[in-house]
């Protein structure tokens, strides 16, 4: 797993997984993993996934050659609301992108440590994933 800053202010990880790394053949396979490892926390809520490969072809938007699907998996893990500040952080998202021979997913860092701990262990149960 990668961390790195998305344009000088947002820190972020990031992980590509070459499709003969894992068994997982489609994004939606991916999504079905990870909602179920959200419902397994007792702090985790799913909330929806947003296509956002259908949502920038349909409005004529460029998209990557070499990306086949582009979804993200919209989750909250928040546990209280200690202040007003804190909410513009929720909810949070995973971004599965798919190309032709990898996954790459990313999601940005979050404020609580245990959560991104939990989010990068459950992208990693992904690859060596293998049948």
């Amino acid at each position: 797993m990668k961390k790195s800053i998305l344009f000088d202010i947002h820190p972020m990880y990031s992980m590509e997984i070459l499709k003969v790394n894992t068994s997982y053949k489609k994004v939606d396979e991916i999504i079905e993993h990870l909602k179920e490892r959200i419902s397994e926390n007792p702090e985790g809520g799913f909330i929806t996934v947003f296509d956002h490969y259908q949502h920038t072809q349909g409005i004529g938007g460029k998209i990557l050659d070499s990306i086949v699907a582009v979804k993200n998996l919209l989750f909250c893990f928040g546990h209280s609301i200690g202040s007003i500040e804190i909410v513009a952080f929720r909810p949070k998202s995973i971004a599965i992108v798919e190309t032709k021979a990898s996954f790459i997913l990313e999601f940005l860092e979050t404020p609580r440590p245990e959560v991104n701990a939990w989010v990068q262990s459950w992208i990693k149960e992904i690859e060596n994933n293998v049948s």
